[in-house]
């Protein structure tokens, strides 16, 4: 892999992992047309340790409240419980589905079909959502909620910012919050496969890259980049542009598979 590849790389994880357009089908769609490839267990590793980074520094504040079990009218002492509650559902898929993941479901073909299918939850989030609380009003079940919705994201296409943010909305959040929690709710997942991920890696006794280095870097800056700007947009916006954008490109996707 080339310098210009990791750097390459590590901005679509970090524009990706947090815009609703899913990063995997992005990666995948990356190696099948532009034939990028040699990635490996390793680099993947430090792509999302880039992104993992990105949702700790901006959201140094919230963890910060998080982890002291801050108590207030603002705060919500049970929120570390929810987060780490909806991540099960989340970690059951991925081991459960892990092969299928690896083979089924990786494909240009696929990718396109759930880029459409996935889109549905986000328009139905714009109609129906009430958008009236915040994240410290979340309960249980609304938490539990979202966690299942993250479940889906194992498959390539989906997008799990997508889809948290879309159950988030659905279960009453506003929309800046529900990506607030979705992006809160990325770290312990990321973090988890992160490891996992390194597991394999350390078995393996795979040598060090600088590209490795490069692409954390790439990730981190764009990721941070894309946290702070998203939750800009989405004050004032909704999200039918991203859905624009995934019809689109899944359009694009089977007609240079088919033409």
């Amino acid at each position: 892999m080339t310098y210009l590849e990791a750097i390459a790389l590590g901005v679509l994880q970090g524009i990706t992992e947090f815009l609703p357009i899913s990063s995997s089908g992005h990666l995948i769609l990356a190696e099948k047309f532009f034939h990028i490839k040699g990635t490996g267990l390793t680099f993947d590793v430090f792509l999302h340790l880039g992104t993992l980074l990105a949702v700790l520094i901006y959201f140094w504040q919230d963890w910060w409240n998080i982890l002291s079990f801050k108590r207030d009218k603002k705060h919500n002492p049970r929120l570390l419980f929810y987060l780490i509650l909806a991540t099960i559902p989340g970690v059951i898929a991925g081991l459960f589905l892990e092969d299928a993941v690896a083979t089924v479901f990786r494909s240009a073909e696929r990718v396109a079909f759930m880029l459409i299918i996935m889109s549905i939850p986000m328009i139905l989030a714009e109609i129906f959502s009430r958008q009236k609380e915040s994240v410290y009003q979340l309960n249980l079940p609304k938490a539990l909620i979202i966690g299942c919705a993250q479940a889906l994201a194992v498959i390539p296409g989906t997008s799990r910012s997508g889809i948290t943010m879309s159950a988030g909305m659905l279960v009453g959040l506003k929309r800046p919050e529900a990506a607030r929690f979705s992006f809160l709710l990325s770290a312990p997942i990321i973090a988890g496969a992160g490891f996992y991920e390194a597991l394999k890696v350390l078995q393996g006794g795979e040598p060090f890259s600088i590209v490795y280095v490069i692409g954390f870097l790439a990730s981190f800056i764009s990721g941070l980049a894309v946290i702070a700007w998203l939750l800009r947009f989405l004050r004032t916006h909704t999200f039918y542009p991203f859905v624009v954008y995934r019809i689109l490109l899944a359009v694009f996707i089977l007609w240079r598979l088919n033409g």
